[in-house]
């Protein structure tokens, strides 16, 4: 186990300058990137209230289950203090504050930090929301904080936010496709370029997990195969409304945004599609025999959910979420 962990603290260290070279690619200077004041009202200018009016009478035509991915999508977004003390918990991230990764770690939160702020704000604004109870839950899934199945391993916990922020990618883009259609061009650029940062945060793990593949290919093959055999969990899958346990609401915000096709089971096998391809998963030599044994499961799998994903049904259940005015 300490030759493992070894192994793991090495190979962080040798992608390390790899990826303070190419930090300037994956995060955009702080003077010059957007911020949530570019788009909401501006409270010091006699035009604000009308703004109000404006952004209020555009979110009204939101449907319920738009609103209601969009409130557990800042959610998700608002927990960002879980995802900064887990990933300065990884192996090989050493505790130095001016060493590389803890500088990633503080440049990437900071990046996040912009989403929920915008977000929440958009809410408040809109008249459309309970915030206390939105309020609540955000405490809620800080304070219960999460289990994704990477423990501490750098490798599991890049493929996994790999996958993370390309699915983010997707659900943030759907929203403000679908907020378009309904009216709302306000929150369909602020998810729009949310989306366009989640792309890029993305590429920097994908190219992470890319040179851990150069360097230790059998160790990140199998770490991969494990992490798709526990099924890549969304970071607010402990989500939970006053009153209820752990997760509860989390299966309802799911079912909206299937219904909506904001995200979806297809997209899932999409997003593994890509990896794999992105990764050069069938092609990689070299291999011990329980990695060739873990690639063959990965290249099997798209097809295997793809069938699981054709059987599903569209989730019908109404739900009324506390979170939701009227």
């Amino acid at each position: 186990m300490m030759f493992f962990e070894e192994k793991r603290r090495e190979v962080m260290v040798h992608i390390e300058k790899y990826m303070l070279e190419k930090m300037h690619e994956f995060l955009k200077p702080i003077d010059t990137i957007w911020q949530p004041s570019d788009f909401l009202p501006d409270s010091s200018r006699d035009t604000f209230f009308n703004e109000i009016k404006e952004l209020q009478e555009s979110a009204g035509g939101l449907s319920y289950d738009l609103i209601a991915v969009l409130i557990g999508d800042t959610i998700t977004e608002e927990a960002l203090p879980t995802y900064e003390s887990w990933l300065t918990m990884v192996d090989g991230v050493s505790k130095d504050e001016e060493g590389g990764w803890m500088k990633w770690t503080r440049y990437w939160t900071a990046e996040e930090n912009r989403h929920g702020d915008l977000l929440n704000k958009y809410l408040y604004l809109s008249g459309r929301v309970n915030m206390r109870m939105m309020e609540i839950s955000t405490q809620y899934l800080i304070a219960d904080g999460f289990d994704i199945g990477t423990g501490t391993d750098p490798y599991r916990n890049f493929i996994y936010t790999s996958f993370q922020e390309l699915a983010t990618n997707v659900s943030h883009r759907r929203v403000a496709s679908q907020a378009k259609k309904h009216g709302d061009t306000l929150l369909s650029k602020m998810c729009g370029v949310i989306a366009s940062d989640e792309a890029r945060h993305a590429k920097a793990y994908k190219y992470f997990i890319e040179k851990i593949f150069e360097v230790d290919a059998s160790e990140a093959m199998i770490a991969f195969e494990d992490m798709m055999r526990k099924k890549i969990v969304m970071p607010a899958h402990f989500l939970r409304e006053v009153g209820l346990k752990i997760g509860q609401t989390f299966g309802h915000f799911t079912d909206a945004a299937q219904r909506l096709g904001i995200y979806t089971a297809v997209d899932y096998v999409d997003i593994l599609k890509e990896l794999l391809e992105d990764w050069h998963i069938e092609s990689i030599t070299g291999l011990n025999e329980q990695a060739e044994k873990s690639r063959d499961y990965l290249v099997k799998l798209p097809d295997r959910l793809m069938r699981v994903a054709d059987r599903m049904k569209n989730p019908m259940l109404e739900y009324k979420f506390s979170w939701i005015n009227g």
